[in-house]
């Protein structure tokens, strides 16, 4: 099975068997029945897929796809936020490397964030590795959250800028803005709708609107338009790529199926806490409707 993120090329996208966000991806890897899985995204999310396949054997196309977000949270930083907040929860963004994810009471994504951090006990929630993911989360939710690293960042969803965001409102008036949570505070408070990739999938869908500003990855442009081909959407940055998810390319995953290679493989003391931490969101968030 060939499981490829939103961000991928679009050639790449067009020959996987399943493409969608953080949140679809790590529950179609729950799911998955064959014996082999490529995995087109970043490094995190095929750990993620080995986690909850202990048994079959998962490859990431090119080894050089790291998420530079997941490497702000190394899995000190989280043990030291958790000796000096010892009440609190620890929920990390799935966005997150396997040693940090088996320090974690629970796993979220973009699209079920608020929904895991609300059904929490503890008042006090360690929540990281992205900041404007913690600020997004703090404004529908009464918990006091406390972001691990101090400023951890997607650099792609930093270049956006509320001055951009407001010439191209100003440009296009009758534009829903569909902004990823990833970004700047001030650049959510001028979005219509706050999404995760797949949401802003099904809110295009489902608008009536026939024009949207995307404030997110470039790459999911190219399914936008795809899969909307009498609705217009338009990147506030072309620029906004992300070169991790751009490694992946068709030779690659042939290569990769051909030869088998490169298997990720997440050592089992770390998977196994790992493992429960991604169970957990998937008890607190797999029967609510689809994200």
């Amino acid at each position: 099975m060939i499981l490829a993120h939103n961000y991928q090329v679009p050639e790449v996208q067009l020959i996987a068997d399943f493409v969608g966000d953080s949140l679809e991806l790590a529950r179609r890897s729950a799911e998955v029945e064959k014996d082999l899985v490529v995995f087109c995204g970043v490094d995190f999310m095929a750990e993620t897929a080995s986690i909850l396949n202990p048994k079959k054997k998962v490859l990431i196309p090119d080894l050089e796809a790291r998420c530079p977000m997941a490497s702000q949270l190394p899995v000190q930083v989280v043990r030291d936020a958790k000796k000096k907040h010892p009440d609190a929860a620890v929920v990390l963004y799935v966005n997150t490397l396997a040693e940090a994810k088996a320090e974690a009471d629970v796993i979220c994504t973009s699209a079920n964030s608020p929904q895991v951090v609300n059904a929490l006990e503890e008042e006090e929630v360690l929540f990281g590795p992205d900041r404007n993911l913690a600020w997004f989360v703090q404004r529908r939710s009464g918990k006091k959250i406390v972001p691990i690293p101090e400023d951890g960042h997607c650099y792609v969803h930093k270049m956006f800028s509320p001055a951009d965001l407001s010439l191209l409102k100003e440009r296009f008036p009758d534009a829903e803005i569909l902004v990823h949570p990833e970004c700047d505070p001030k650049v959510q408070e001028l979005a219509s709708h706050i999404c995760s990739t797949t949401q802003m999938l099904v809110r295009a869908k489902a608008s009536s609107a026939k024009r949207f500003i995307i404030v997110t990855e470039v790459g999911l442009v190219d399914r936008l338009r795809r899969e909307n081909p009498n609705k217009e959407f338009i990147p506030l940055l072309e620029t906004a790529v992300c070169k991790e998810m751009k490694k992946h390319s068709l030779e690659k995953v042939y290569l990769a199926l051909r030869d088998e290679k490169h298997v990720v493989k997440v050592p089992e003391k770390i998977a196994e806490r790992a493992r429960k931490s991604i169970e957990r969101m998937f008890e607190i968030s797999g029967k609510a409707p689809r994200d």
